[in-house]
């Protein structure tokens, strides 16, 4: 009988599950872990996990086998598929060994990504004192790091802690720069490596840990050390001249940081007016470049083709949070202004935002739906009350009203005064000048 040619599945994972898969490739934890594993309260390991889609996991499953890909399709690793489970809302978790099938080769700082194996072949685990470093060192981490290599006649390794969401108050590279930088002040022949660990959560209690954060932090210092030297989570006193300067190239204060000022109401509320009002005010300051991003045109261009069904305006919010981010991230304002009406949504713009290193400002215009209704400029909400319009914010689907935000309401208020408003909040928060 022939052979059935059996097509595997590809996913896309997360930048957090990416980063735990570079670590399980290169054998980075202590004790060994192989691959993703399912929840399991017996086990440290669990936050090493892998969620994907239901269809695809359906595939997976049916398979055996999935292969993981970076953002530009090319394959990364084989998952052997030997356990799964619910994760929730069409999500499902998939367990199994992975093999690797390809390795990363860009990004910042790539070289000083080694495995445990690699700096094996030249410095013994017993001769190093391995350091994870989760933000800029301080004159203080550096002396006790000091005293600690001299005390044991050991080799100080500092491992900068680059992935998803684990550096403290610098991007990723800025990071390594510090770090580089503290090797240099340690002396000692002090050793620098990057490790993708991604934040896994500071909220304890993991199993006998503080948190799942600080278990993995030693599991993966562990095996690249014999000798591991934990700092304190917070930093204490002053950092080196050098290294401070790194940290402020890298988060600038709020006037001359990139900010995504979002603005999310209901259709009619007057947020695009407010949005519009902002830009101007920027422009006409001259001191920070601004970038609109306003529903209409972004549907026109960025987002042409989709509908208004849940998933199609998430996706259209998805978009409008990605270019901002990368507009915060080279330091640019960038004003939004769609209905955003989902909690979930913004949340996730919010993240994009501050993964990028730019501010988030939310600023709900509060206009009430009578209000709204009743200015009904293009006739949406008589179309939605006919039932011509389905699916539509604050008739027909819900609008979530934001927990924390800049709340202006704009009835029977012109748009000097809502400015007004809003210009004391961004000056009061540091964001402009007034």
């Amino acid at each position: 009988m022939a052979e059935r040619n059996v097509s595997i599945p590809q996913w896309l994972p997360s930048q957090r599950e990416l980063d735990d898969l570079d670590l399980l490739v290169n054998d980075s934890f202590s004790p060994p872990l192989k691959g993703f594993v399912g929840p399991d309260p017996a086990s440290d390991a669990d936050p090493i996990s892998l969620v994907v889609s239901a269809q695809a996991a359906e595939v997976a499953i049916g398979v055996g086998s999935l292969d993981l890909v970076d953002p530009e399709g090319s394959p990364l690793a084989r998952v052997a598929v030997t356990g799964s489970y619910d994760s929730g809302d069409g999500w499902v978790g998939l367990a199994g060994p992975v093999e690797q099938l390809g390795r990363g080769e860009f990004g910042p700082f790539r070289h000083l990504h080694r495995s445990p194996a690699d700096l094996h072949e030249r410095y013994d685990a017993g001769t190093l004192l391995a350091v994870p470093v989760t933000r800029p060192l301080t004159l203080a981490d550096i002396a006790a790091i000091t005293d600690r290599a001299h005390e044991s006649g050991r080799t100080p390794l500092l491992l900068a802690c680059v992935g998803e969401g684990m550096p403290d108050g610098v991007s990723g590279p800025a990071l390594v720069r510090a770090t580089l930088q503290a090797a240099a002040l340690v002396g000692l022949e002090t050793q620098v490596v990057a490790v993708s660990v991604a934040d896994h959560g500071w909220d304890g209690p993991h199993g006998e840990w503080r948190s799942a954060n600080h278990w993995l932090l030693a599991s993966v210092a562990a095996a690249f050390a014999d000798s591991v030297v934990e700092l304190d989570d917070a930093a204490q006193g002053p950092r080196p001249e050098a290294i401070e300067a790194i940290v402020t190239r890298d988060r600038p204060p709020r006037d001359s940081q990139g900010v995504v000022v979002f603005f999310t109401g209901l259709s009619g509320s007057g947020k695009s007016t407010l949005a519009r009002a902002l830009i101007d005010h920027i422009l006409e300051d001259g001191e920070r470049t601004v970038t609109s991003l306003d529903g209409d045109v972004v549907r026109h261009h960025l987002s042409k083709g989709l509908g208004f069904s849940r998933e199609d305006r998430e996706t259209n919010i998805a978009r409008i949070g990605f270019v901002a981010a990368e507009i915060s991230r080279h330091g640019g304002v960038a004003v939004c202004s769609p209905i955003a009406p989902f909690e979930s949504t913004r949340a996730q713009v919010r993240q994009m935002v501050e993964r990028a290193g730019g501010g988030f400002v939310l600023v709900h215009v509060a206009t009430p739906l009578e209000e709204c209704e009743r200015r009904d400029r293009k006739g949406l909400y008589a179309k939605a009350r006919a039932g011509q319009i389905s699916d539509f914010t604050g008739i027909s689907s819900p609008y979530e009203t934001p927990a924390k935000a800049i709340k202006i309401d704009t009835t029977n208020r012109d748009i000097a005064q809502c400015l007004d408003e809003l210009l004391d909040a961004l000056a009061a928060d540091g964001w402009l000048h007034r």
